[in-house]
């Protein structure tokens, strides 16, 4: 296909060239927007009088049959096109003649794909926070059925205080909960501004109506300056940003997961569907889907870390550094939605083990922090019931012995405070329903966060 903008040159462009310059292997993915956006701009250019009625007609009729003919198959798109802009043009010319060639008056590919990435980005964040909801809802069925299952909650990873599997689960769908809005934050700055009608930076002579197509695209106004509604891509930045926020929650929940379903720990057991094999060892059962979620969340840091340092040192107005745009905007998207199209069923499909999450509670000493509020409670200075209760967890890891294993002979020769509720104040069971805090990991709590979350999902 011959370049749009031949016509300058003397002599051919180097076919390397041409292969180091064309976006199409990457940038076809955006044909759909950009034929919602040519047909946008050839209604505002019929709409005041610059091309005729019956070529906006050819037009859309030319375009509508080019998607068709690409969702039946009847088209393929053309490797040897520079980008989808001149694919969609050129093949429009070949179709409908001179009127397709009328189509690009008033516009440059600066501001068309200005447009493109956005309104390709609008409708990829839709979907995005859709999965988003699905694995929210997924954390929040199994958080409700583990809502009274108790656990070690732990801090530098060592058993500190009791808390519930469902409140665990609870922090991860509040992190999710911020995703949302940080991708839906991000989508209503970018629909702020349209960029169509910028041209190539300086605007255009024709009398074009940009109220009109920012309008009729779904934006708040057109960009208020020509120059930065070609160059800005700080919204490409935004979205990548927000994404690689989420991908660190799910690295983290994908991080507590494999520690769960270890021997070691064995808090969850992972549905035979969602693990892998060993070609050697026939006893193992690997949390692949997670471990992959861990690893391709540097990979989108990296795509994040690609768009900072393309823009961070370009002049006004575009260059062609910010082609590289697309392909780090377009990988961040995917692996995030692939990530979410895998980690949600395998949440759902996960078996909590509450037996061995008790266990482990009850031989982490989770429950010293309770017993030094007793004595606290019974009228002992905090810091002496803190060293007192030290010195006897210290006895029963020597003894290899849990609290609530003492006497309470045992109990009296530490402090003449203990008496026979001691027992029930160390339970773990009380220690966690005993947290009635707001945001703690009493059942109540749980289940009010859960009704909170999903209140806040059915506002969406």
């Amino acid at each position: 296909m011959p370049q749009l903008w031949q016509g300058r040159a003397s002599k051919a462009v180097d076919s390397r060239v041409n292969d180091f310059n064309s976006s199409i292997r990457f940038d076809a993915r955006m044909i759909e927007q950009d034929i919602r956006g040519s047909m946008v701009h050839s209604a505002m250019l019929g709409r005041q009088g610059i091309i005729s009625q019956q070529d906006v007609e050819d037009i859309h009729k030319g375009l509508e049959g080019i998607l068709a003919d690409l969702h039946s198959g009847a088209l393929e798109i053309d490797p040897a096109a520079e980008d989808v802009h001149t694919f969609v043009e050129q093949t429009l010319t070949a179709r409908i003649g001179d009127a397709g060639k009328r189509l690009h008056t008033g516009r440059s590919r600066n501001d068309q794909v200005a447009l493109d990435i956005r309104l390709w980005m609008r409708d990829e964040s839709e979907a995005l926070q859709a999965g988003i909801r699905e694995l929210i809802e997924a954390l929040c069925r199994q958080a409700e059925a583990a809502a009274g299952y108790v656990m070690p909650g732990y801090t530098h990873l060592q058993r500190a205080q009791p808390v519930t599997f469902g409140h665990q689960l609870m922090a991860y769908a509040w992190m999710l909960l911020r995703d949302l809005g940080r991708l839906k934050d991000a989508a209503a700055r970018m629909d702020a501004e349209c960029p169509l009608g910028s041209g190539a930076l300086a605007g255009t002579t024709y009398p074009i109506d940009r109220q009109y197509t920012a309008r009729e695209l779904g934006f708040d106004a057109p960009c208020a300056n020509s120059i930065d509604g070609v160059s800005d891509r700080d919204f490409c930045i935004e979205f990548v940003s927000a994404v690689a926020t989420c991908m660190m929650h799910l690295s983290r929940l994908s991080e507590e997961i494999i520690l769960w379903c270890s021997w070691e720990f064995k808090f969850v057991e992972l549905d035979d569907a969602f693990t892998t094999g060993s070609s050697i060892m026939p006893q193992k059962k690997n949390p692949d889907v997670t471990e992959l979620i861990r690893g391709k969340t540097g990979r989108v840091y990296g795509d994040l870390n690609t768009l900072l340092v393309m823009m961070k040192g370009i002049p006004l107005a575009y260059d062609k550094d910010m082609q590289e745009d697309k392909e780090a905007v377009f990988d961040a998207a995917d692996t995030l939605a692939l990530c979410l199209r895998t980690l949600t069923p395998m949440l759902d499909t996960m078996r909590p083990l509450p037996e061995n999450m008790r266990r482990a509670a009850a031989k982490g000493f989770i429950n010293a922090t309770d017993c030094a509020d007793y004595l606290t409670k019974k009228g002992m200075p905090f810091r002496d019931a803190y060293k007192c209760t030290g010195t006897m967890v210290a006895a029963c890891i020597a003894a290899d012995k849990t609290l609530e294993e003492l006497t309470l002979e045992e109990f009296q020769s530490y402090s003449p405070l203990f008496e026979q509720d001691v027992y029930h104040a160390i339970d773990l069971t009380t220690c966690c329903e005993g947290r009635t805090s707001y945001g703690g990991p009493a059942k109540a709590s749980v289940l009010d966060q859960i009704a909170k979350v999903r209140a806040k999902l059915a506002e969406e």
